[in-house]
Formats: C-alpha cells, structure tokens, sequence
C-alpha cells in the first residue's frame, strides 16, 4: 500500500496531528510535536514526507525509518526525532489496520492486559496539590505526579526549602501509603541543590524523583545516585537509544522516559526500552501530549516486559478547555478501572480520530509557547 497524501492538524490546546493515507484510502494518524514549536516540526514533517515518504510503501517501516533518521547525514535532536516519530506512529497505525490487529500483536504480543497509569496534579507552579489530589483519587487514579516546586535559585533559602517539603507531606498525609507520588524537579533545581532536597523527600518513599538534575550534567547525576535510594528517571529531553546508553552504563537512570513524540516514535521507543532492560532499568513512557501519543504509548506498554506505569495527560494543567478523548469517536477507550487502561482490541493504535472534531479543532488553534521564568534580578529561570 502506496501512501498518497498526507495532512496536518495543529490542535488545541498545543498538539500536532498527522494524517497519512495510503492508495487503498487506510489512514494512519501520528502526533509528531515538540512543544511550543508546532510550526518548526510541521515544516520538518512536510520535507520528510515530500522529499522521502510519498509513494513508498507504508508496509515497509523499519526501512522508511532508518531513510528519514540515516538519509539526511544530520540525526538526532528534538525536531527532527519528533517529526520522525509522528510518521512512525502513522505507519505503526496503518500496518495494523491493514493486518487487522492492535500494534501490539505485531511487537510480539502483550505480555500484560492493562497498564497503570497516573496524572498530574497541581501545575507547573503547584498549587492546590491536596484538592487535586483527592479528586484524583476519586477519578480512579492510584498514582500521582506533581512538580515539587516553581522556579528555584542556584542556592535556595531554609524557608523555601521548608515549603517544598511541606507541600509534598501534605499531599502525602492526603493520599496515604496505598497511592505512589511521583516528584518531577523538572530539571529545574541546581547541582548544589538537587542532593539536598532528594534527601530530604526519602522519608515520603516517592516512586521517582524526575529529572532531579538536568539530564545533560551526567557527572553530578552519578554523585546525586550515590546518596539516594529514590528511584531516578528521566528521558523526555533524550531522543535516540544512543543518547540514553552513557546514562544507562554509568547507573544513574533506574527509569527511562523517551516521549514517543520525541524519540523516533514506536520504533525508536521499542529499541529503547529493550536496551533499558539489558541494564535492569524500567520504563516510564513520557505523555503528556494528546491521545494518539497516549495510544502509542499504550501499544508500548502491553508488549515491554520492564515496563513500570504510564503517564496521561488526562485532567493535566496544560489542557485548558479540552481534553484527549474530545478528537475521538469513542472516549471510553482511555476509561480508568482501578487505576488501569485496558489494552484495546481496535486494529492498529486501538483509537478512531473524530476528524470532524479534529478539523474544528484546527480552526480554534492558538500557538501556545513555554512560558519565560525570570528572578527578581531579571536573569532566566529554568521552566
């Protein structure tokens, strides 16, 4: 099957939708996105598809990958990955409708029948943690993630210090020892002070203290792991297996996170998470996007043995005035059961796009940005 045409959908609230079909009329659909960069990836997936994909074969994915990675000499990188991976996961889509069978049933087969998954609460800058928190549960989660704090300095002062912990043992309190808490630090918290504070977060057992550093300084990531016993994930800001490995030799990473938005997509996050096994890390697939990344995710998840639990953007801060199961024709795809996401039964990535929804959506889209942090000094803050 020869793919045609193709369509972009930039989306509310900041998402990109792609749409492959194929001579036969199968479509396939991928979210092919970077963050406050939807026309930057939109350009790079239109040369993919001009210069490389229109009139191949749709079967033929590992061979369309390793041409849109290899064949422009210049790899890697958030743009490029993340064009990729839209492509990929339409690809993964159509294969399995054409076969008539989740994606799943072509990576092996599930090695589970649900995955756990968890939400946000309290926002980029948290607030309101405790509330979110017992709607949380009451919505069915038994998992939560919450950003430990807004922006910090290089050095924080006791109090803010005492804020941060506070904040965390409330929601502690809240929740009790039956629901995991996940700790993002947003790689926003300095070298100097990420070991303070993970030593002082151990007494809430946390199931993962995220991006406690920016993942890029490895040297103090190796110091950080040697005085906590707090699981350490991160990944989002990797993109390709070859730029998790040096972390992965060096034991810092006890959890990968490729986005598979990002990181090349079904293909790229398989290889990933198999090479996260041969060094005994597990798998946290990074989504906070919008429901076909879910869905990849999703596939994912059913077939990847060290898998640990799976991020939604359900109910997340980022979605003002929309949610994931608003562009699908049946939204109880995504319904919770004890805090778990039944694997679906549909062909391909399991969900139907409402294009309808989607062309609608597209009329209202607004370019969203990250927001710009600065100190009362007026220099930069990490976001």
């Amino acid at each position: 099957m020869r793919i045609v045409n193709y369509n972009l959908f930039a989306v509310p609230p900041r998402w990109l939708f792609l749409r492959v079909e194929t001579e036969e009329g199968l479509v396939g659909w991928g979210e092919p996105i970077v963050e406050g960069r939807v026309n930057t990836v939109a350009t790079a997936v239109n040369e993919l598809m001009q210069k490389y994909v229109l009139k191949l074969r749709a079967e033929r994915i590992e061979d369309i990958w390793q041409v849109l990675y290899r064949c422009g000499f210049y790899r890697g990188g958030p743009i490029l990955m993340s064009a990729l991976a839209g492509i990929d996961q339409a690809l993964w889509d159509i294969k399995g409708k054409i076969l008539g069978v989740p994606i799943y049933e072509l990576l092996g087969g599930a090695c589970r029948d649900r995955v756990r998954v968890y939400r946000w609460i309290g926002g980029d800058e948290p607030d309101k943690v405790v509330e979110e928190a017992e709607t949380a549960i009451r919505q069915g989660f038994t998992a939560l993630k919450m950003n430990i704090s807004g922006k910090t300095h290089f050095i924080e002062t006791p109090q803010k210090i005492r804020e941060i912990i506070s904040r965390v043992a409330r929601v502690r309190e809240v929740i009790g020892e039956n629901i995991d808490l996940a700790l993002d630090f947003h790689g926003r918290v300095s070298p100097a002070l990420a070991p303070k504070l993970v030593r002082a977060l151990e007494p809430f057992s946390p199931l993962f203290v995220e991006e406690p550093i920016y993942p890029l300084i490895i040297e103090h990531l190796v110091n950080l792991k040697k005085i906590t016993t707090i699981p350490i994930a991160f990944g989002e800001r990797l993109y390709t297996r070859w730029d998790f490995k040096p972390y992965l030799v060096a034991g810092v990473l006890d959890i990968v996170q490729p986005d598979v938005s990002h990181a090349g997509g079904i293909t790229e996050c398989r290889k990933i998470a198999t090479l996260a096994e041969t060094f005994g890390a597990l798998v946290a697939f990074h989504c906070p996007l919008g429901p076909i990344a879910l869905a990849a995710c999703i596939q994912l998840a059913a077939v990847t043995h060290n898998f640990l639990i799976q991020e939604t953007s359900l109910k997340i801060h980022y979605n003002e005035g929309v949610e994931i199961t608003d562009y699908l024709l049946d939204p109880n795809v995504f319904s919770l059961d004890e805090g778990f996401v039944r694997l679906p039964s549909k062909p391909g990535l399991g969900i139907e796009i409402d294009e309808a929804a989607v062309k609608e959506g597209a009329k209202n889209w607004r370019d969203w940005a990250n927001p710009v942090w600065r100190y009362s000094n007026g220099s930069i803050a990490e976001w």
